[in-house]
């Protein structure tokens, strides 16, 4: 981290004080909220090119394309135009021909598909900052795909604007008797009238959709991901709350909506605090619960943050704290699952919901006690562990159960099997959750094998997901675990205003500061590690976090441009452990494996 002595640059402690503060060890989130990069592709900067297509006809399977006429545009800019009739290899019906008056003459001579859609393709050109705008889109884009399956072409996947979709939501009756094209482009004044071909109707279309991006704009929509969200005006509430964001900082942070009384009524975090707020009234905004959120809003607390993370941290902190209604996710990280191993003398698999300082492995934490007796018994299905509650000894043995007429327990109740060889079950299984899952992949990939060979997919499903759910959280324990046992870290990565430096002591944020240039590092970092708050040892994969939290550390951490500054202890885990199956880890749920 280059640089010069200077004054030290302003600092962020995560334990220290701010409006609404959260206490030091408030619990996280059982949840995460939107992504932080929400700026979206301004308007003006966005390209649109705006497709017509004339078919034979209306269905995509059967019909074909006639012709297709495209314009390129970007804020007033025309950046070109592409036209071409197309021969459709089939007869074109006489009343396609009377609406759009080409005949198969007209086309005998034009190129077929096979040359005409790979040059539209190109002029499309789809990427970052391009959209593709059609009226009725799912017509046009239908057609299209169609085509490209057809003559096995990968259709681009561009980002698509509805103008009949924007219409409907931007206009109403009376200011339109209905969303035809025709009608729209002769309510924006546009220079060329629609009539069934496809150019003029794309150069139709671009007028209409500058049109609809001026109604859109006094709504707070500047961005393309806020014009997509669009699909009805902002409510009366919305309109009449606008205010509220002005006067409100363009930095990164966390916003806090609050009624009347002062009660937060929603959380949420941003890299443009003051753009982030505005969007909530626009007519982007259209969950249904935000809008409902609209009329109760009476003000915004903003909390400035110095980095991304801290950001993040913050507002999962404060929504565990408060629990705010309008939040649906982050607001319960107490209510988690664990699965371990009990600390009697014939340990069992058992689930719990919390964690406690008695040595045994913990896998977790998972948000549903289905998904956590999944893990179970995947553990259960591995090793012959007894599933019974009994307290019992050598000296005091009980009736054995069916599970070891089954073979699935060597009933150490009854005395047949050794606590000596009992302890061999119970440490392989300690060992799968905390090290190496190898012995419960492979009796789990050994019995779906068997199944789905004898075409009973529905079982060899059921082995799968209990496979997944425990290699999901073992990776997440062993992950959590490794972090958390490292008293003193701090990395840095380079930033818009510098290096955004962390301060992570057991997997806990414990300060956060951006190194400006031209500021002594060895200055900035004493005086930052100083400031930091002190977080104590403490037992568990999450002694002095929450699993949110830490694994939000841990994301930040693995980003490539992230550079360790100082380390103590050692942060490591297992080589062969559950991040080494990434695809079992995330096998989906509801198809049975392949045979």
């Amino acid at each position: 981290m280059p640089g010069r002595s200077a004054p030290i640059p302003s600092r962020s402690v995560i334990g220290s004080d701010y409006p609404g503060r959260v206490a030091a060890d408030s619990a996280g989130p059982s949840g995460v909220q939107t992504s932080i990069t929400d700026l979206g592709t301004p308007l003006a900067e966005t390209t649109f090119v705006v497709v017509d297509l004339e078919t034979t006809g209306t269905s995509a399977q059967r019909s074909r394309i006639t012709e297709i006429g495209a314009v390129k545009v970007r804020g007033a800019d025309v950046l070109g135009e592409f036209s071409t009739l197309v021969d459709p290899g089939v007869p074109i019906p006489a009343e396609i021909t009377l609406l759009t008056g080409i005949t198969q003459s007209m086309v005998a001579t034009a190129p077929p598909l096979e040359e005409a859609l790979p040059r539209l393709l190109d002029f499309l050109a789809t990427g970052p900052g391009t959209a593709l705008v059609a009226h009725n889109a799912p017509f046009d884009t239908g057609f299209l795909k169609a085509a490209c399956e057809r003559l096995d072409l990968e259709w681009p996947a561009p980002t698509v604007v509805d103008t009949l979709r924007l219409a409907r939501a931007l206009l109403v009756r009376p200011q339109v008797r209905n969303h035809r094209l025709a009608t729209l482009a002769a309510f924006f004044g546009a220079p060329t009238a629609p009539n069934h071909r496809a150019l003029d109707d794309a150069r139709a279309t671009v007028a209409v959709l500058r049109g609809l991006i001026d109604r859109a704009a006094p709504m707070g929509v500047h961005s393309l991901e806020e014009l997509r969200a669009v699909t009805k005006p902002a409510s009366r509430a919305q309109r009449a709350r606008r205010h509220l964001a002005d006067g409100l900082p363009e930095k990164p942070g966390v916003y806090m909506f609050t009624d009347a009384r002062g009660t937060v009524l929603y959380v949420g975090k941003s890299a443009n605090l003051r753009r982030r707020v505005a969007s909530y009234f626009t007519a982007a905004e259209n969950r249904r619960r935000i809008r409902e959120m609209a009329g109760l809003v009476e003000g915004v607390t903003p909390l400035v943050c110095t980095t991304e993370l801290e950001a993040s941290v913050r507002e999962l902190r404060i929504i565990a704290e408060r629990k705010p209604p309008f939040n649906r996710r982050s607001r319960y990280p107490e209510r988690a699952f664990w699965v371990t191993l009990t600390t009697d003398a014939y340990p069992r698999v058992s689930v719990a919901r919390t964690v406690h300082d008695d040595g045994a492995p913990y896998l977790g934490p998972y948000t549903s006690a289905h998904e956590a007796g999944r893990a179970k018994e995947a553990l259960l299905h591995a090793f012959p562990l007894r599933q019974c509650t009994h307290t019992f000894s050598a000296a005091a043995p009980v009736a054995a159960c069916v599970l070891a007429q089954l073979g699935r327990c060597g009933a150490p109740c009854d005395g047949t099997e050794s606590l000596e060889d009992y302890t061999v079950h119970a440490e392989a299984a300690r060992a799968a959750m905390t090290g190496d899952p190898g012995p419960v992949v492979a009796a789990h990939t050994e019995r779906i094998t068997a199944l789905s060979a004898d075409l009973r997919y529905e079982e060899a499903a059921g082995h799968r997901d209990r496979l997944a759910a425990f290699l999901r959280g073992a990776r997440r324990a062993q992950r959590l675990s490794a972090i958390a046992a490292v008293p003193h870290l701090v990395a840095s990565r380079p930033g818009t205003a510098g290096w955004e430096t962390c301060v992570v002591r057991h997997g806990r944020l414990a300060g956060a500061a951006v190194l400006a240039p031209g500021t002594d590092p060895a200055a900035f970092l004493a005086s930052l590690t100083a400031t930091a708050e002190r977080v104590d040892a403490g037992y568990g994969p999450v002694p002095r976090a929450t699993a949110e939290e830490t694994e939000a550390v841990l994301a930040w951490l693995e980003h490539p441009a992230v550079r360790i500054v100082e380390i103590e202890g050692e942060w490591t885990c297992p080589l062969r452990g559950a991040e080494a199956h990434p695809r079992m880890t995330h096998w989906a749920h509801g198809r049975a494996p392949a045979q």
